[in-house]
C-alpha cells in the first residue's frame, strides 16, 4: 500500500502493519516518517529496536536470524534496515521474501533508504512487503504538496499565518524543509496561540532557500522568470559554480531547439516527447515553454549563453550570475534582450 507522508499519521491511527518501506531524498519527511512509525510502535509494545546498515559484503543471514530469534529483552521488536539505494542482490532478495512469507506479528520490519530507481518497486521482494505493508515515498515538496505540508505543521504547532505569510515563508525556505520546520518551531515559541503578522514575519525571516539546477530549469520551462531570478540569486549565495549552470542550460536549450525543429517538420508532440524520453510529469512544463517561446528566441538564448561562457572565462571581474539571468530572460523576451548585445572584445577584457 502506497501512501504519502501527509497521510502517514492517519494510517498509523489504524492497526499497525508489519512492514514499512520509507524511501526518498527529502531528509525531514524521511526522518519524521521513521520517528512516527517507531513512536506509535513503541506505544503498542514494540520496545526493542535492532538496527542494520547495508554495506559491502553485508551478511543478510544476520537479519533472518534476528527476525526468527526470540528476544531476551522484549516480546515485540522493531528491525530497522538502511538499505541505501534499495538494489538488493539475490541473497538479500531471498531473505526479504522469506521474511514477508513468515510475517511474524511480534516483529515490525522497517526498510529505508535513498530515492528508488523506477525498477525497484517492481521487484518481487518489494511487492511482497508492499502488499502486506506500507510504502512511504518522500519527495521534495513544492506547489500544492508544500502547501498541504505547511498547513499541517502550522496546525500541529499552533502557528497562525495568513495567506501572504504562508507564501512568504514557503518561498523563503523553498527546498530546505528542515530549516522551514525549525522556523515554524521558533514561531510557535515566540507567538504561542497568536497570529503572526506579515511585518513580524519579515523581521524574523532570513532567506535560506536551497535549490538544485534542475529546479532552475523546471522553473524556466514553466515561464516563472521571477522565481528563476530568485533561484539564481540563492545559487550565487551558496557558491554554486556558474559553469555547472552553463552546461545544464545549454543542454536544456539544445533540447528545446530540437523539439521546435521536429514540430516544424510536422511531427506530433507526443512523438517528440517520446524521442526525447520526456517524463509524464515534465510534459506540461515543456508544452508551456514551447507555447510561450519560439525557435528564434531559444536560438538567441543559446547564442547568448555561448557568449556568457566565453565572457566568464576571459574576464574574472564579470558577474556570471548576472549574465545567466540575461540568458534566462532571453528565452521568453528575446526581442527585448536583443537590444542589449553581449559584446566580446578581443584582446582585452569585456566590459
Amino acid at each position: 500500500m502506497r501512501i504519502y507522508h501527509s497521510q502517514l499519521s492517519q494510517q498509523l491511527s489504524k492497526p499497525l502493519v508489519h512492514f514499512y518501506l520509507v524511501f526518498g531524498d527529502e531528509p525531514w519527511q524521511k526522518n519524521d516518517a521513521l520517528d512516527q512509525i517507531k513512536s506509535v510502535a513503541t506505544q503498542q509494545g514494540f520496545s526493542e529496536v535492532i538496527r542494520f546498515s547495508v554495506e559491502e559484503n553485508f551478511d543478510w543471514l544476520q537479519v533472518m536470524e534476528e527476525y526468527q530469534s526470540l528476544s531476551l529483552f522484549a516480546s515485540q521488536r522493531i528491525i530497522e534496515i538502511d538499505v541505501g539505494n534499495g538494489k538488493l542482490d539475490d541473497k538479500a532478495s531471498k531473505v526479504i521474501l522469506d521474511i514477508a512469507n513468515t510475517d511474524h506479528s511480534d516483529v515490525l520490519l522497517i526498510l529505508h533508504g535513498n530515492k528508488l530507481d523506477a525498477a525497484i518497486p517492481r521487484k518481487k521482494w518489494f511487492k511482497a512487503l508492499d502488499s502486506k505493508g506500507c510504502y512511504v515515498p518522500v519527495y521534495e515538496l513544492e506547489g500544492r504538496g508544500l502547501s498541504i505540508w505547511l498547513n499541517q505543521q502550522c496546525k500541529a504547532l499552533g502557528v497562525r499565518l495568513d495567506a501572504q505569510g504562508m507564501s512568504m515563508i514557503s518561498d523563503c525556505y523553498a527546498g530546505n524543509l528542515p530549516s522551514l520546520y525549525q522556523e515554524l518551531q521558533k514561531l510557535a515559541i515566540l507567538y504561542p496561540g497568536g497570529a503572526v503578522t506579515l511585518s513580524e514575519l519579515e523581521l524574523l525571516l532570513i532567506d535560506q532557500a536551497k535549490f538544485t539546477p534542475f529546479q532552475l530549469t523546471d522553473t524556466l520551462l514553466s515561464g516563472d522568470l521571477k522565481q528563476a531570478m530568485h533561484i539564481l540569486t540563492q545559487m550565487k549565495h551558496e557558491g554554486l559554480a556558474a559553469g555547472q549552470l552553463v552546461w545544464i542550460l545549454h543542454k536544456e536549450l539544445s533540447q528545446l531547439e530540437g523539439m521546435y525543429v521536429r514540430l516544424q517538420q510536422g511531427q506530433e508532440i507526443g512523438d517528440v516527447f517520446k524521442h526525447y524520453k520526456v517524463w509524464d510529469k515534465k510534459k506540461p512544463l515543456y508544452q508551456k515553454a514551447l507555447h510561450a517561446s519560439s525557435l528564434e528566441q531559444i536560438q538567441m538564448a543559446k547564442g547568448r549563453l555561448a557568449k556568457v561562457d566565453l565572457l566568464t572565462k576571459t574576464d574574472t571581474q564579470l558577474d556570471p550570475y548576472l549574465l545567466l539571468a540575461d540568458v534566462c530572460m532571453a528565452i521568453y523576451h528575446g526581442e527585448t534582450m536583443d537590444k542589449f548585445p553581449l559584446d566580446i572584445v578581443e584582446g582585452a577584457n569585456a566590459s
